[in-house]
């Protein structure tokens, strides 16, 4: 009878209705034993350590815009100077999204966020030490290769640490932090950027926008040491076959939420039989499979020669799709090719390139604007202060045109004042807590259309919204041509911003329902990395265009907006159907 049933057992009818096995077969199951977990103290610190993380996101990608202006001088930056520092992080991102989307798989969600946001806190931190235009793109270059691996596994790492009832919900919340984020820079930039300070260490000496920059690694070096106090994510180990860690990670999070012992987490009752009955290895070795086959590759793999075994994972109608999603997974040791072939076969090809080129256009036009707008309102204040001084207030004063030939010619001067070297002719930088007013406005903006985006997209459908979004957009940036004071450059600029963040948001939405479950994280990994080659480019030929005059910066983002609208009209998406 013994061999009988342990030959049966895959088949369940026999064994699986007694009451030593059925407790363990639900609970194994990952969303199961999530859910059983709760949601209370664990979650909530989780989401405050989750701040600091998402600050150190932003933080990188951002910062050089806001001191590009105070920086000018010190390091002898020229109109290319400034659009590389933008756009260099992105390249550094872009080289290494390969390399962290392996490591992510293999070694774990939480060492590469620990690792990552470690290695950034010293490159931030580099680079506020840095005494040249050179040095400065190297760290922020390395920056940007290291946290590409947190900025992609972080929300990975949050959504397996919740269960499907929280997940929408938390995403939301972690969006607007990232909004926060937004916020909180020219925030810190208007308390410290007007300084004129210069501090000695040893033989360096630490100006405003130095201090500034080295504040900023404070979020990666915070993310850095609370994430030693987290455990790995449970899914992850189940995919790697540790399912003993994945039961300790579980029970961890249960005895956090609730209060309760370990012990008493319902989800254990298959590993405590199995540790108490150890003498029947064969039937632990069996237990441990069958509740875990739909999140196991390895084991899976040894069971190829027995066809019967390989049919595991089908035991019930509830967990059937989810074991059939699991399935279209392909195994860890196959990896990247087995995942992208598809993409390159007729079914997806048209359609990957195509959203791919969608969002290349969409950040390209977002990041550009965005990141020149603190250079932008930086000179319209220089030339608003030397227009008072001069008793010039001539209507056509704060015009878009002579605000970017002030800025041109001033960087210039500027440039041309800091090689000489000369006590005669001073490079001086003009930077109040009002230069930054105006990116406070924009930022808020962002955050507003990231609450309201969500009720637009359920209301409206995901492809009205996007293609409306980049018309507008695309509209916006032509019509900064007309603006003909600084009230309504931040108003244009807020509601650019505004339409990009909506439409961005929706390019993803989108994407992701296009393609199946199996192929979804490799499409936006892919989108993502054209993403950034957009904005690296775009934050390149902004300044190159620039020297040309004012028509041409702001017609190349409308070009690029306008594209977007095109082709997310023609996405082969239902407006509404997609979303449920």
């Amino acid at each position: 009878t013994m061999t009988k049933s342990s030959t049966d057992d895959p088949k369940q009818p026999k064994s699986a209705d007694q009451t030593v096995t059925d407790p363990a077969q639900t609970p194994a199951d990952f969303e199961t034993a999530i859910d059983a977990a709760g949601f209370g103290m664990f979650n909530m610190l989780l989401l405050a350590a989750a701040i600091p993380a998402a600050m150190a996101t932003v933080y990188e990608t951002s910062t050089m815009s806001y001191i590009l202006p105070s920086a000018e001088c010190d390091l002898k930056l020229s109109l290319l100077d400034k659009g590389i520092l933008n756009a260099i992080t992105y390249a550094g991102m872009i080289s290494s999204a390969v390399l962290w989307g392996f490591l992510a798989d293999t070694k774990g969600r939480r060492n590469l966020l620990i690792v990552g946001f470690c290695a950034d806190t010293v490159f931030v931190l580099g680079g506020a030490l840095s005494q040249s235009v050179i040095q400065l793109m190297v760290f922020k270059y390395l920056g940007g290769f290291c946290m590409s691996g947190p900025f992609a596994v972080l929300m990975s790492y949050l959504t397996e640490l919740h269960g499907r009832q929280h997940r929408q919900r938390i995403m939301m919340i972690v969006g607007v932090m990232f909004c926060i984020a937004t916020l909180s820079l020219p925030g810190l930039a208007m308390v410290i950027l007007p300084h004129e300070w210069n501090i000695r260490v040893w033989t360096l000496t630490l100006t405003s926008w130095q201090v500034f920059v080295g504040i900023t690694a404070l979020p990666s070096f915070l993310s850095f040491v609370l994430f030693f106090f987290f455990p790995e994510s449970p899914k992850f180990l189940m995919a790697q076959g540790r399912n003993q860690e994945a039961m300790n990670a579980f029970q961890f999070i249960y005895r956090l939420n609730t209060g309760m012992p370990k012990d008493t987490f319902p989800v254990s009752s298959g590993a405590w039989l199995s540790s108490e009955n150890f003498t029947s290895t064969k039937f632990l070795w069996y237990l441990q499979i069958k509740v875990l086959a739909n999140e196991m590759m390895v084991p899976l793999k040894k069971d190829k020669t027995q066809g019967a075994e390989i049919k595991l994972p089908i035991e019930s109608s509830e967990t059937k799709d989810q074991d059939v999603e699991q399935a279209e997974k392909p195994p860890k040791k196959a990896g990247g090719m087995t995942q992208l072939r598809p993409l390159f076969t007729k079914p997806y090809l048209g359609l990957s390139c195509w959203v791919y080129l969608l969002n290349f256009c969409v950040l390209l036009g977002q990041n550009t604007m965005r990141l020149w707008l603190p250079q932008l309102f930086a000179s319209i204040n220089d030339y608003q202060t030397e227009m008072m001084l001069l008793e010039d207030q001539s209507e056509q004063s704060t015009s878009i045109c002579n605000i970017l030939e002030y800025s041109v010619n001033k960087t210039q001067l500027q440039l041309a004042a800091a090689e000489l070297d000369s006590p005669d002719v001073v490079c001086r930088v003009n930077i109040t807590p009002s230069t930054y007013t105006n990116n406070l406005i924009v930022a808020a903006a962002g955050l507003v259309a990231y609450m309201v985006a969500g009720f637009l997209v359920n209301l409206v459908g995901v492809k009205k919204i996007m293609t409306i979004g980049l018309f507008c957009a695309g509209c916006l940036s032509i019509g900064m041509y007309w603006s003909n004071s600084a009230t309504v450059t931040v108003a244009i600029a807020s509601l650019f911003v505004t339409m990009g963040s909506i439409s961005a948001t929706s390019v993803i939405s989108a994407s992701v329902n296009l393609f199946p479950t199996s192929l979804r994280t490799m499409i936006v990994s892919l989108e993502m990395m054209f993403g950034r080659l957009g904005s690296l480019l775009g934050n390149i030929f902004f300044p190159a265009l620039m020297g040309l005059g004012c028509v041409p910066p702001f017609f190349m983002i409308s070009f690029f907006m306008f594209a977007g609208c095109l082709m997310s009209a023609f996405l082969p998406l239902k407006n509404k159907a997609v979303l449920k």
